[in-house]
């Protein structure tokens, strides 16, 4: 059996203020959760600090060089709704690297997770809704630097609609951006991602679930990736505070597990980042996150034999 590359870092849990409203104990309580279920027998993949030139060619120099020396307006910090403090620069700097980390092993192994990630509100020029940089679109450039002819598709969960994604790479044909979300959550302005799925607030798991079924084989098909980055945020729950979709505990499980195996069932390379997930209860959020890691370490311990033909399993 191989063990899933799973990169973390203690400073994802950045220094903020303890009444506010991102969960930021779920990433240490997370760690804690994967370890003690046997998940990281070698340990945790360390990252390093995404660069300023790296993260340049996803965002403005004026944007970068504002969050690096903590130079932002008031309003600027207001729109990205967390205190700009070293702790938390240091955290979307780890988090960014360590995207693109996963990205890198997933390219060697066929599969790596990262326990942080899929700040996808992020834009070139602006930080929004608790996302400093857009890790995902930064490690999908650096790539696309290294190597032009690679071609890479963003599959977004999330429950919230991928809008800095979808811009950043609205003209880019070597990534297909993929967001499937409710409609009636934030943010307001949505631009065209190349598939979006808008769903209806209240929608469970058969629905979700077919809908996934009916769309992610397809575009695989069609669009033909060399790596996937996969955004398996759990904020469609149906406890979630900022969700308003009714997903339950079996049907996230059921969608970790279609995505991977319908990625990997492909010999696509799969990294994952994790995306969100609004609770009060570190145990409950913890857990729900902690299945996409379950599902991929699953994958790796079944040899990749599972079917990738059936509709996701309750």
């Amino acid at each position: 059996m191989r063990n899933l590359p799973i990169v973390h870092h203690c400073d994802y849990s950045a220094q903020i203020p303890g009444a506010h409203r991102f969960p930021m104990q779920k990433f240490a309580r997370l760690a804690e959760i994967l370890v003690n279920d046997g998940l990281v027998p070698c340990g945790f993949t360390l990252p390093t600090p995404i660069s300023r030139d790296q993260l340049l060619l996803a965002h403005t120099p004026r944007y970068v060089d504002a969050i690096l020396g903590q130079t932002l307006s008031p309003q600027e910090i207001r729109k990205l709704g967390f205190p700009l403090t070293s702790s938390v620069v240091r955290r979307a700097q780890l988090a960014t690297g360590g995207t693109l980390l996963a990205a890198r092993l997933a390219l060697v192994h066929g599969l790596a997770s990262n326990t942080a990630g899929g700040s996808h509100h992020a834009m070139p020029d602006h930080g929004a809704g608790f996302c400093v940089f857009n890790d995902v679109a930064v490690a999908a450039s650096v790539l696309l630097q290294e190597r032009p002819d690679l071609k890479i598709m963003i599959v977004d969960l999330d429950v919230h609609h991928g809008d800095g994604t979808a811009a950043m790479f609205a003209r880019e044909p070597r990534v297909f951006t993929y967001s499937m979300h409710c409609e009636a959550n934030w943010p307001t302005i949505k631009p065209a991602s190349d598939l979006d799925i808008a769903l209806e607030s209240g929608v469970g798991d058969d629905a979700y679930l077919r809908l996934l079924a009916d769309t992610l084989p397809t575009l695989l098909d069609e669009f033909v990736p060399d790596l996937v980055f996969y955004n398996a945020g759990v904020d469609p729950h149906m406890d979630d505070r900022l969700g308003k979709l009714c997903l339950s505990d079996a049907g996230l499980t059921a969608r970790e597990r279609y995505v991977v195996e319908t990625v990997r069932g492909r010999n696509v390379p799969l990294a994952t980042v994790l995306g969100g997930g609004y609770c009060t209860d570190m145990d409950a959020l913890g857990n729900r996150h902690a299945l996409m890691f379950h599902a991929c370490a699953d994958w790796l311990a079944e040899g990749g034999k599972r079917s990738t033909d059936d509709a996701p399993l309750l």
